[in-house]
């Protein structure tokens, strides 16, 4: 038996907002990034229409990119100390993820957040509150997905939750929010967009809901991400659509091991962070190249080319495939190695082990196309550190 997921109810276009002034309940706490949502005025909005639907309103402000252990338990703690019914997170990718991990440390207090990361393992939430997500960036989709991401700075390695009870209940798409986002956010976070729906795909759980979604999402970043990037504000709306059917359709079908990489190099490397999306785009093509190997993952990379006007035999639409990522990573300014992107070669070498092992241990690895073991996954990141083709 599988399952399907989404939020009960998601507000989209012009004034999303205002669906927070129907709300019903007693206390919201507001989490939010840094300062961009209070600059632009979109905070103070979310606030008034939350004490117009009669709520006392706390806030719990600065979750850092990347948001760490630390920053959810203090999240939580203030959320004991308040005791709100809502949960409303705005935002991109982290402080919406510190919020659904500060939501279930605020149901079960005494929870670990070792066990908070065993896949599909929370027990039941909205004992207390509800949750609502605010979405001011169009890629990780967690407005409407079952994952949040919390990075353990002591080790250096960030650590997916996976459980649909950290689904939200309510998912707001304001285009107004997005206009603002600076040019490179808007390639990164649109390249984890279209990761997100790639790997979807050609999941091992793939199904006949989430098929659609993923394909569409691919069809639509192709289209209108450059045009987003480059100032289009129509393309950047249907960007923060497409973001989210490809939210919508991971959230159900799961990822691969692009995500397994990203996730356990992001935080690693003393040179700094490589931001999720930036990390996704490099690894897709290397990943896609690993996978087409797997007849069934072959095919399916073939259907995508076939929806997006390529002919040629499967293995020929997949290399173009690649290529077009390739060519998008460019405009973006994207490199292609992690050499280039500036890890030194002896700190790489020192730490590629690890890496490799916890890369395996993931929980987006079990859901990839062809499966992987540790010595493969160190094999294929030093081809990608150097940028070469993957021929095994």
């Amino acid at each position: 038996m599988n399952r399907y997921t989404l939020p009960r109810d998601t507000y989209y276009g012009p004034g999303a907002l205002d669906a927070l002034k129907d709300l019903k309940g007693k206390k919201a706490i507001v989490v939010v990034g840094g300062g961009s949502m209070k600059r632009f005025g979109f905070l103070d909005k979310v606030i008034n229409n939350l004490k117009e639907a009669g709520m006392e309103v706390d806030l719990f402000e600065n979750v850092e990119p990347d948001p760490s252990v630390e920053t959810v338990m203090k999240g939580a703690q203030q959320m004991l100390e308040f005791e709100p019914d809502w949960i409303v997170a705005m935002g991109g990718g982290s402080p919406i993820d510190a919020a659904k991990a500060m939501w279930i440390k605020y149901e079960y207090p005494e929870i670990t957040f070792e066990e908070m990361v065993v896949p599909f393992g929370l027990p039941e939430l909205r004992k207390k509150a509800k949750f609502v997500a605010i979405s001011s960036t169009s890629g990780t989709a967690t407005e409407v997905t079952a994952f949040s991401v919390i990075t353990d700075y002591e080790k250096g390695i960030k650590y997916p939750i996976a459980d649909f009870n950290i689904t939200p209940d309510v998912a707001i798409l304001d285009p107004a929010l997005v206009e603002t986002m600076p040019k490179n956010l808007i390639a990164y976070t649109g390249m984890d967009a279209l990761t997100h729906a790639f790997e979807a795909f050609v999941s091992t759980a793939n199904g006949p809901f989430t098929d659609p979604l993923a394909i569409s999402a691919i069809q639509m970043v192709f289209k209108y991400l450059e045009k987003s990037y480059n100032g289009d504000m129509e393309a950047r709306e249907e960007m923060h659509y497409a973001q989210c059917l490809a939210g919508q359709a991971f959230s159900n079908a799961l990822l691969g091991i692009v995500h397994s990489m990203a996730h356990k190099t992001g935080a690693v490397f003393s040179t700094g962070h490589i931001i999720h999306g930036y990390a996704n785009a490099m690894y897709l093509p290397y990943v896609i190249q690993y996978n087409m190997k797997d007849p069934t993952a072959l095919k399916r990379y073939g259907i995508i080319g076939k929806y997006l006007g390529l002919s040629g035999s499967d293995e020929e639409v997949t290399k173009e495939l690649i290529k077009m990522i390739r060519d998008l990573n460019g405009k973006f300014d994207i490199k292609n190695t992690l050499k280039d992107f500036g890890i030194i070669e002896e700190e790489f070498k020192e730490k590629i082990d690890a890496i490799a092992e916890n890369a395996v241990a993931d929980a987006c690895t079990g859901s990839n196309p062809r499966a992987i073991d540790v010595p493969t996954m160190k094999k294929l990141f030093e081809y990608v550190y150097v940028g070469k083709d993957i021929d095994f």
